[in-house]
């Protein structure tokens, strides 16, 4: 299984929706009882653009990736040129508009062995192949 990005900055932020579900999920990512999950290492990036859009620091930018980077039983894919080409055809195919999340489902697709993600963002049920879960139903 793999989390998108919406549960990692939900789990950064001091105030967000997803918040109480990105705590839970990520106790039990801690205590191992899902096993080793994946993210993609683009989380990084749009992390990065989403925290300096808000005005987050570069030094609070920084402990956040070094929060999330440390956290066990969580393991960051690298992406590759393969998932460029493919994370590129994916936004032609199923009209994805976000680049990032053309990269997670690219990251999911060819490395991730479920092929699930986990997010609300609906942009995924479009995706052939990729099976999405709703983080509020784990």
């Amino acid at each position: 299984m793999m989390f998108d990005s919406d549960i990692i900055y939900a789990l950064v932020k001091s105030k967000d929706w997803l918040k109480p579900t990105a705590t839970s999920l990520f106790q039990r990512v801690v205590q191992g009882k899902l096993g080793k999950v994946h993210v993609s290492r683009e989380t990084l990036h749009e992390l990065y653009y989403v925290s300096m859009e808000e005005g987050v620091s570069l030094d609070d930018y920084i402990s956040r990736v070094a929060s999330i980077t440390s956290i066990p039983n969580l393991e960051f894919l690298a992406t590759t040129h393969e998932t460029d080409i493919l994370a590129l055809t994916l936004m032609k195919q199923f009209r994805i508009t976000s680049i990032f999340d053309a990269y997670h489902a690219a990251t999911c697709l060819s490395m991730v062995p479920d092929r699930t993600i986990v997010s609300t963002d609906e942009v995924y049920d479009r995706v052939s192949g990729l099976k999405r879960v709703d983080p509020r139903n784990i």
